[in-house]
């Protein structure tokens, strides 16, 4: 069931990463020289390329779901970082740049964060044990959650460009982690079917998390590069998922001393490819006189990512 559930998840970032760069295209065209404003997220969602992408990153999140029902949440979860270099190969293609002119510092942020996540995930993956959700431990994830979210929200409001793109991922990444741990714990009452056993804190949590994440989300497309905004989602929320199924959920009581040290380095690994590639992303670089352009926005520098 591991090994089932583990491509569910690979197909789920497929989606993810093809959703991303189709919202994030929409985002850009919609708010062009106009901010984020109300208006413009009202033309955002009658917008058909956003809708597209909506849809397949609804079909991602199906995928995802149905895969924390077959394996523990911190082998699940990481795999989204697959969605990194997808997301950026689209990115570079859109842009009409070739691989060879994407800087150094750049690639190796990609192989840091998919590699670092990788190693957790075969760590974790002989170690980690399934465990039920309780309603005090969802409890106290939303509320941790929230804290989290909130003070990434006033660093995002307090700075702009590559900062505030940065600072509005992270906090949909921590929703989306949150939604992870209340998904297992709403499939877990599914399975139940007895009505006196049913809990609403998880799927009202869900249901909120989703909203909170995904407008803090339109945010950082608007900010910033879609390469930069996945590089968020796919390190910081599978960290956020598995710490608090670690920490709440004790999925990781049988974890060795040797295996937690080399999960947390590849932990660390991964959060420093994310900060390499805030530096380096290929929309960063200068850029050739004939490619200044792409798709009728300007990308050759970071004031060309001041949207909101």
């Amino acid at each position: 069931m591991t090994l089932l559930a583990v491509a569910l998840a690979a197909l789920a970032a497929c989606g993810c990463a093809v959703g991303a760069r189709m919202q994030h295209g929409a985002v850009h065209t919609t708010t062009e020289g106009r901010g984020f404003g109300i208006r413009s997220q009202l033309r955002l969602v009658r917008t058909p390329r956003w809708l597209l992408g909506l849809g397949c990153l609804m079909g991602g999140a199906l995928l995802h779901a149905v895969a924390l029902g077959l394996a523990p949440l911190s082998v699940v979860q990481p795999i989204g970082v697959l969605a990194l270099p997808i997301t950026v190969l689209l990115n570079v293609r859109e842009q009409g740049l070739h691989v060879r002119d994407i800087h150094r510092s750049a690639v190796f942020a990609v192989v840091a964060s998919t590699g670092g996540v990788a190693a957790f995930v075969l760590l974790a993956a002989g170690s980690a044990t399934a465990t039920p959700v309780s309603d005090e431990a969802a409890s106290t994830a939303i509320r941790l959650v929230a804290g989290m979210v909130l003070i990434l929200g006033g660093i995002a409001v307090l700075n702009r460009g590559n900062v505030r793109c940065v600072a509005y991922a992270a906090g949909c990444a921590v929703c989306y982690g949150l939604v992870s741990l209340l998904m297992r714990a709403v499939s877990q009452q599914v399975t139940v079917w007895e009505l006196a056993e049913i809990s609403l804190l998880p799927p009202v949590g869900l249901v909120t998390a989703l909203l909170v994440g995904g407008w803090l989300l339109q945010h950082s497309y608007a900010s910033g590069p879609p390469d930069l905004v996945v590089a968020c989602l796919t390190v910081i929320d599978p960290l956020v998922a598995v710490g608090l199924g670690i920490g709440l959920l004790g999925e990781a009581d049988n974890v060795g001393m040797w295996t937690a040290t080399g999960e947390a380095v590849c932990a660390m690994v991964a959060c420093a490819g994310v900060f390499v590639l805030a530096r380096y992303h290929p929309e960063q670089q200068q850029r050739p006189p004939d490619l200044a352009v792409a798709g009728g926005r300007g990308l050759a520098g970071p004031a060309s990512m001041d949207r909101s």
